[in-house]
Formats: structure tokens, C-alpha cells, sequence
């Protein structure tokens, strides 16, 4: 079956509501009207009807939502609650957080500061993560390991670090899984860790922090 004109359009020109500005799906956060008319956020972009998009920054999602974008381009009376912005940010929490529990199932997320040091100095690292409270003394040595590592294979830039999640955030996403430090090494799902990581970090440095 052919899609729709409107579905075919959108897939063609994705161009964020608020910007007007196109960009790539990974640029870009697709939403729909779901039950009830409610604007949902639409992360893995497979939800069926008509869509369209917001650029992937906190303040990109609250201004659609201010100046009530959401029914003129999805065609219809919608409701876009004042708390969208935060629905976004706990699900590309949550979306970060299930990627990391495949990753440890598949061998590619160590934690732990001398498992992060190895996995650093070994080259098997491709991105470093502190807890946003993890203490400055452990944070500073991995970052001297990362340095070294660019300046010994002679590289343009250093393995990116992230500090996406406080200790108590962590804790109710990963439970016992939970980590002050911890490693995403080479692999797909290690991949995937990064990706999702550097999707939550641009969304939440678009604006306020979510409410935690």
C-alpha cells in the first residue's frame, strides 16, 4: 500500500514548527496526535497518522506548545499540555537508560573508575559517563586518562564525556545499576548509548532542566 500524500510529504520535508528551519530525523523530534487528541511525542517515529516536527531542544518543544503550533500543523484540534517539555525529557531519559541496559548485556557499558581507566587507556572506550554529583578528585583522573589517550594515538579530540544524570536519577532509572562512573565501549549498543546520550544532553541544554 502507497502512503498517504500527507505521510509522504512529511517523510520528504521535515521541517520543525517552530523554526522552520529542516533537519534530519536525529535533529528533529516527530509528535502526533494520540488518544484523547493529546500531543505525544513520537521518539522512534513509527506512530501511524499524520505528524510533525519540533526541533530536539527543550525550548524548541515549549514554544510549540505556547503558541498553540500543534493544531495548525497536524490539521486538527489538539491539546498540547503545558508539561510536553518534560514528557520529552523523561522519555529520552528513560530511552537513554534502556540503551544502557542493553549495552551492559552485551558487554560494551563498564562501570566502575578502574574498569572506565582501562577501557580508556585500552582504546575500547568511545565515551566516558560521571554521575552529575560523582566526586571531582575520580572525575579528574578519568579526564587525564582521556587526554592522554588523544595525545598518545595523536588524535584531533578527546572521548566524549557526559554527566546526563544526578545520583538519585540514576538511581530510579537503573536501580542496583546505578554508577558514579562508567564506560560505552565500541559495539552497536555502545553506539546506540552515545547516540541517545548526546540526544538527551541537547535537549536539556535547550532550556530549563526537566523537573526531576
Amino acid at each position: 500500500m502507497e502512503p498517504a500524500r500527507d505521510e509522504e510529504a512529511e517523510m520528504n520535508e521535515r521541517t520543525c514548527i517552530v523554526t522552520r528551519q529542516t533537519g534530519t530525523p536525529e535533529d528533529l523530534i516527530r509528535f502526533v496526535a494520540g488518544p484523547g487528541d493529546v500531543v505525544f511525542p513520537d521518539l522512534k517515529r513509527e506512530l501511524p497518522g499524520r505528524g510533525c516536527w519540533v526541533t530536539a531542544e527543550r525550548w524548541a518543544v515549549a514554544q510549540a506548545v505556547e503558541k498553540k503550533l500543534f493544531s495548525r500543523a497536524l490539521k486538527a484540534k489538539v491539546t498540547a499540555e503545558p508539561e510536553l517539555a518534560d514528557m520529552v525529557d523523561g522519555l529520552l531519559a528513560r530511552q537513554l537508560a534502556g540503551m544502557i541496559h542493553m549495552a551492559r548485556k552485551a558487554g560494551e557499558f563498564v562501570t566502575g573508575s578502574t574498569k572506565v581507566d582501562l577501557a580508556i587507556r585500552s582504546g575500547q572506550a568511545i565515551a566516558v559517563f560521571h554521575a552529575e554529583d560523582a566526586a571531582d578528585d575520580g572525575v579528574r583522573k578519568l579526564d587525564q586518562a582521556r587526554k592522554a589517550f588523544m595525545l598518545a594515538n595523536e588524535l584531533d579530540t578527546e572521548i566524549p564525556a557526559f554527566r546526563p544524570f544526578g545520583t538519585e536519577e540514576l538511581i530510579a532509572l537503573l536501580g542496583e545499576n546505578a554508577f558514579k562512573h562508567a564506560a560505552a565501549l565500541a559495539g552497536k549498543a555502545g553506539e546506540g548509548v552515545v547516540k541517545r546520550a548526546n540526544m538527551l544532553v541537547r535537549f536539556r541544554a535547550g532550556g530549563p532542566s526537566a523537573k526531576r
